[in-house]
């Protein structure tokens, strides 16, 4: 499972690294896009978009579970999602508003309710939380009817002004940007992210983290992947409309299908080994650290010491930075745990919650 979620955490650069410039417009092509921004958005899509968020998702979820087993009671659960709530809100305001810890941390909250239910039940109720978000999500995409923005337009370049004419200026926009997405949360993705740990939860119980799936189960998890996925990919044209509105829902299904599929190759690849992969399962025990690190990385190179980006990039480049930034955390992680066993922010939130218990003690 280390391996998984190191996978995860490394794949997150590659979705994140375009919200570093102008949070709220993500990535802004050109009028004539180069032919790599295609190829790369069609890769994008079939591989890493809302994948690796999903598989984070859904290994959340299975840690939940695993903890909750061994301790037996929700209380000491309960005391570590309200510090990953302030280290959240903390990452969100101050740092970076595309924050998924707080997210996270209300879902699993959400989540700590069912715990003790059938396998059955965590399938309906994770039917049900997947619905509700996907449909809300449709409803929103709607009721969008935005004119496409260009990256060599005037009125791009507007934004641009205004969005990095000071540091106070990307502090106030992105406190702005992260009071939206908590308004966000109850509404749209809330849901998806409970919906999401519930199967998470399920998988592990029926040992697919362990053993992967059945052929027929395998079989039908590729077939949906490719079905979903393509339509996915036939949807990307739409820029407004029902084709536009169904292009997120029919996304979340996709990664939800992909992400198990990439569970399932990883089990079979590692063969639960510990030897397999280990440098990526350190990975995984750094991930808080490593999450939070990445936003600094980028914040800095973004906001601080190359803003010019933000006019100049394509896709390639963007992928560019987010495979050095890969790199450098590789790096830092194979120099790191030769010495330490666990991260920084790993500790201290471990080390927080135990303040917290043994003051209520």
């Amino acid at each position: 499972m280390d391996f998984i979620r190191g996978l995860a955490v490394l794949g997150l650069v590659f979705i994140n690294c375009y919200s570093f410039a102008i949070f709220e417009l993500n990535y802004t092509s050109l009028t004539t896009p180069p032919l790599s921004d295609k190829i790369l958005q069609t890769l994008s899509l079939i591989f890493v978009e809302g994948r690796f968020r999903t598989l984070f998702t859904l290994l959340f979820g299975a840690g939940l579970y695993i903890q909750f087993q061994r301790q037996q009671c929700i209380e000491p659960l309960k005391k570590r999602l309200y510090w990953l709530i302030v280290f959240g809100l903390i990452h969100g305001f101050l740092l970076w508003a595309g924050d998924i810890l707080f997210l996270y941390a209300v879902s699993a909250l959400l989540v700590l309710r069912y715990l003790n239910y059938t396998d059955e039940e965590l399938k309906n109720k994770a039917a049900f939380f997947t619905f509700i978000a996907l449909l809300a999500t449709a409803l929103f995409m709607l009721g969008l009817n935005e004119e496409p923005l260009y990256r060599d337009s005037p009125e791009f370049y507007q934004i641009y002004n205004s969005y990095y004419q000071s540091i106070g200026a990307h502090f106030s926009q992105n406190i702005t940007m992260s009071i939206y997405m908590l308004l966000t949360v109850p509404i749209l993705l809330l849901w998806a992210s409970a919906g999401f740990m519930l199967i998470g939860i399920v998988a592990y119980k029926c040992n697919v983290f362990s053993n992967g799936f059945s052929r027929s189960g395998l079989i039908k998890l590729v077939v949906l992947s490719v079905l979903l996925t393509s339509l996915r990919l036939v949807l990307t044209p739409y820029d407004q409309g029902i084709g536009y509105a169904l292009q997120e829902p029919v996304n979340e299904l996709a990664a939800l299908c992909v992400a198990l599929l990439y569970i399932h190759l990883i089990v079979k690849l590692c063969n639960n080994s510990a030897q397999i992969g280990g440098l990526i399962q350190q990975v995984g025990r750094l991930a808080f650290t490593l999450y939070i690190s990445q936003t600094i990385m980028q914040l800095l190179l973004f906001k601080v010491l190359f803003p010019q980006w933000a006019l100049s990039f394509n896709r390639i480049d963007y992928w560019l930075v987010a495979i050095c930034l890969v790199v450098v955390q590789l790096m830092f992680t194979a120099l790191y745990c030769r010495y330490f066993k666990q991260g920084p922010l790993e500790y201290l939130w471990r080390k927080l919650a135990q303040i917290k218990r043994e003051k209520i003690a």
